[in-house]
């Protein structure tokens, strides 16, 4: 489908941190609802750590797991082995990729867009996702001072140059 849009949702530290201790090291609410609002309604492709460190399963979206693993099962999750496995389940239409850093890896050369929350901090963590490169083209950004003991974050949207 031509129309197709593979969008990456993430929130990334200044130092590429995406993980730490094995779960997102932020609980802003403003990201959250953003991530609510951006992923409800379609499939969401991630790997085996990423859904395990989920709080459950995620209402409105479809779970679609990728895993090494060729037994691997959990209940609401769908399960693939591949990309290509990934994307059949998905169907038509938009896909929402959600991490980690080895499935953003693979899914880079097919993303379309990306929808970052930069966070304002050297994280530290153990995870980490290189920044933009220069075939992506900032298109929005939404900057949010500190709060809440929360460092300063911006929503920021990329699209991939033409």
């Amino acid at each position: 489908m031509a129309d197709r849009q593979i969008i990456f949702v993430v929130a990334r530290a200044s130092d590429g941190t995406i993980a730490l201790a094995g779960d997102v090291p932020w609980r802003i609410p403003a990201d959250l609802r953003r991530f609510r609002r951006l992923t409800t309604g379609l499939p969401m492709v991630m790997g085996r750590k990423t859904f395990d460190s989920l709080p459950g399963l995620l209402p409105g979206r479809r779970h679609i797991v990728i895993t090494r693993q060729p037994d691997w099962q959990a209940e609401g999750a769908e399960v693939a082995h591949d990309v290509a496995g990934a994307l059949a389940l998905c169907g038509e239409g938009d896909v929402m990729v959600i991490g980690g850093a080895e499935i953003f890896a693979l899914f880079e050369p097919l993303a379309t867009r990306l929808e970052i929350t930069e966070v304002e901090e050297d994280t530290g963590g153990e995870v980490r996702m290189p920044p933009p490169g220069p075939y992506w083209m900032e298109v929005g950004r939404e900057a949010h001072p500190a709060a809440d003991g929360w460092p300063p974050y911006a929503f920021v949207t990329y699209q991939r140059r033409p």
